[in-house]
């Protein structure tokens, strides 16, 4: 990290790890590190927390404490770092808040609600911007990303330097079938809190309806809304499936998670410390990508087999829809000219 740049409780977990990582990108063994110093872990010097808003299962947590165990091991225990998954600590809103106070350590958050602090993050949910994982990584490991987390700097937060996967974005529904933008006039379909992705449906004359995910199972539960869009592993994980009948493969918004520091906790740890959490959370980052890559004909199947039913999608027609709109200009403007081109010098020419 660099002081320049940077889902519903356990009950809940449903589908197992094994299931999760069947995709072939297998979990690889936690390999002791060196110790730094020999001070058992009991004497930490620093114990920090980690919170997620993802169950237990899901890529980021496993990838997530296994970076923290090496941390512990490669420190000699000096610095203790405990995972809290599944919005255990708060909401995600609720853990933005706290990780700029202090009250947890370190968050990893979407870059769709982190837009709501720091709204250029929000650019890579630009809607059917990115279409496949080379463009992604092209514009997130490159000057894309680098200028995102100097933004978010100024927020006085810190970032992991890798940012995590939280997959291509799907539309889940129990009432109609979604292939077109027609399809879409009208549908209660809940979001995050999160500018561009309301912007989005807003455009494409659905209702959106922002809910903080810990809320959502119940939420389409009681036909508050008819559907929502989230990753497949999220869908998966939180168990969308019981309570939805099809997932169209809209891919319509990639999105990522942030790894945040509060920049006060940070700044206390001497820098031999600084440089191992650096490493072993960018080591996990790269590895968590594979999983979730990884992890969609698998998932597929295995939702296919508890009842979803699968839809195609066409993607060109509602990127030539949100064209006839002011969308793709509004967003333009919003993030501004550099913003914009860095963007579109990984994707191409959208407005």
């Amino acid at each position: 990290m660099t002081t320049r740049s940077t889902t519903r409780a356990t009950t809940r977990a449903g589908i197992s790890r094994r299931t999760l990582l069947a995709s072939g990108a297998a979990l690889s063994a936690v390999v002791p590190l060196c110790g730094i110093l020999s001070r058992p872990a009991s004497a930490a010097e620093f114990s920090y927390k980690m919170a997620t808003g993802q169950d237990p299962t899901h890529p980021v947590n496993i990838r997530a404490q296994e970076a923290l165990n090496r941390i512990r091991e490669a420190t000699g225990g000096r610095l203790d770092i405990a995972l809290f998954p599944a919005n255990q600590l708060g909401s995600d809103t609720d853990l933005l808040g706290q990780v700029r106070n202090g009250g947890v350590e370190f968050f990893n958050l979407s870059a769709s609600i982190l837009a709501t602090l720091t709204p250029v993050t929000g650019i890579v949910n630009t809607g059917f911007a990115f279409a496949d994982y080379d463009t992604v990584w092209k514009a997130m490991d490159g000057e894309l990303g680098t200028h995102i987390r100097a933004q978010i700097a100024k927020s006085g937060l810190i970032t992991a330097s890798r940012i995590w996967d939280n997959g291509f974005r799907h539309i889940s529904s129990s009432t109609r079938e979604i292939r077109t933008p027609d399809d879409l006039k009208g549908f209660k379909i809940r979001v995050p809190p999160a500018p561009m992705l309301t912007s989005l449906f807003k455009a494409l004359e659905a209702g959106p309806t922002p809910i903080n995910f810990n809320e959502l199972y119940s939420a389409l539960q009681t036909k508050v809304v008819e559907g929502q869009e989230n990753p497949l592993a999220i869908i998966a994980t939180a168990k969308l499936y019981e309570v939805q009948k099809t997932i169209s493969l809209t891919g319509h918004v990639w999105d990522g998670y942030w790894i945040l520091g509060n920049r006060r906790a940070w700044e206390k740890l001497p820098a031999d410390l600084r440089a191992v959490v650096e490493k072993e959370l960018d080591r996990s980052a790269f590895e968590q990508r594979a999983d979730i890559a990884g992890l969609s004909n698998s998932l597929q199947q295995d939702l296919s087999g508890k009842g979803i039913t699968f839809l195609k999608a066409d993607a060109d027609a509602f990127r030539a829809n949100l064209r006839k709109t002011s969308f793709y200009g509004d967003w333009k403007t919003k993030y501004g000219e550099e913003a914009w081109g860095l963007l579109e010098k990984s994707v191409g020419k959208l407005a």
